[in-house]
């Protein structure tokens, strides 16, 4: 098989296993299955891009998140800030956080911990939820820390697969459009009469200069067998 098929073939298999909602859904699922007393979980992964991605296990705690990241108060931006567990054992006697406070306490949530991983520039939270007040207390050193361990983990691997995915796919397009190039390298050198790095510069200053893939501007030079270019040619080859 040629080596710009291969590379297609490796570029087309689904990245959808590498996708960070994936990974935070089953997190989310995990964490609230093996913790004792725990009523649904959240996660979330932040990085310095402006997208981040979410989880939950009930849609009622995606407004818990979404006010906090509103207000940039609660246990989750204090959680962000500090890089270690932030808890709250009983949100009835709380003092801090009011607004997220209130939205907890109206959807029945009395407790709760959020647990920050970070790794190679981003962070994944897993916020754990409780009916109960005091029930949340060994959740930082349980199995959620565990399994937020290597989610974030994986998180990473995934983001440099999907990176990986992309420079391939890059490669597999400058592999398709070499030959075109080629010969359009050749039109411009028997035009200038120059050698092959001059022809190819000028290329390059013609896409750069018309906003047009270098790929582009091979193709029309090819099209037009160089014929109409020559002026053009020779004043950009200067």
């Amino acid at each position: 098989m040629p080596e710009s098929e291969q590379l297609d073939r490796v570029g087309r298999e689904s990245a959808e296993s590498a996708h960070p909602g994936r990974r935070l859904s089953e997190l989310v699922e995990q964490a609230a299955r093996c913790t004792n007393d725990c009523c649904g979980a959240s996660g979330m992964v932040s990085d310095s891009g402006t997208e981040r991605p979410a989880a939950v296990t009930h849609p009622d705690l995606a407004g818990l998140v979404a006010v906090q990241l509103r207000s940039g108060d609660g246990p989750l931006p204090a959680a962000l800030e500090r890089g270690e567990p932030v808890d709250s054992a009983d949100l009835l006697r709380e003092e801090r956080w009011p607004e997220f406070r209130a939205a907890a306490l109206d959807a029945g949530v009395r407790s709760s911990v959020t647990l920050p991983f970070r790794r190679s520039g981003l962070t994944v939270t897993l916020s754990l939820y409780s009916f109960r007040p005091h029930t949340l207390e060994d959740a930082p050193h349980g199995a959620a820390r565990a399994l937020g361990d290597l989610a974030a983990t994986c998180i990473v691997r995934d983001r440099s697969y999907r990176a990986a995915l992309t420079e391939l796919d890059q490669l597999g397009a400058a592999l398709r459009s070499r030959p075109v190039v080629d010969q359009a390298c050749g039109m411009v050198m028997h035009v200038l009469g120059c050698d092959a790095d001059a022809a190819f510069d000028v290329l390059r200053r013609i896409s750069q200069g018309t906003n047009r893939k270098l790929s582009d501007v091979a193709s029309a030079v090819v099209d037009k067998r160089g014929r109409g270019l020559e002026r053009e040619l020779v004043s950009l080859s200067g």
